[in-house]
């Protein structure tokens, strides 16, 4: 006798993997690569995040280590301005005096007729 699965025609017998299938459905090579790059750094700033919050929350009979979190913050920041995300930068005063930023900001002002503001008797 022998020991044998039935298999479906077309099947494979192997299960796929995440990747196998994303090199399946996705051709471009290029595309591919930018989809594992994403979930990495994905990863990375799940796991950057988890830790500082570990060092700042405290678990019930679980013993808090403490630890430097400098260079887990900076993994956690360069890992967000991958993504775009910067952080906010304190305001200061320039070397000429005023406070303004490096930020390009837009000034828009609108211009209207007096408004009259009238309240209706009940």
């Amino acid at each position: 006798m022998s020991c044998t699965k039935d298999h479906k025609e077309g099947e494979d017998p192997k299960k796929k993997g995440p990747f196998s299938r994303l090199k399946e459905s996705i051709d471009d090579k290029e595309d591919q690569l930018a989809i594992v790059s994403n979930f990495v750094r994905l990863g990375v700033l799940i796991w950057s995040g988890f830790i500082l919050t570990l060092n700042y929350i405290t678990i019930p009979g679980w013993e808090q280590s403490k630890i430097d979190p400098t260079f887990i913050a900076s993994v956690f920041t360069g890992t967000l301005s991958t993504y775009g995300v910067e952080a906010a930068k304190k305001r200061g005063k320039s070397k000429d005096g005023d406070s303004s930023s490096s930020i390009p900001t837009q000034i828009i002002r609108v211009e209207q007729a007096p408004i009259k503001i009238v309240t209706s008797d009940k």
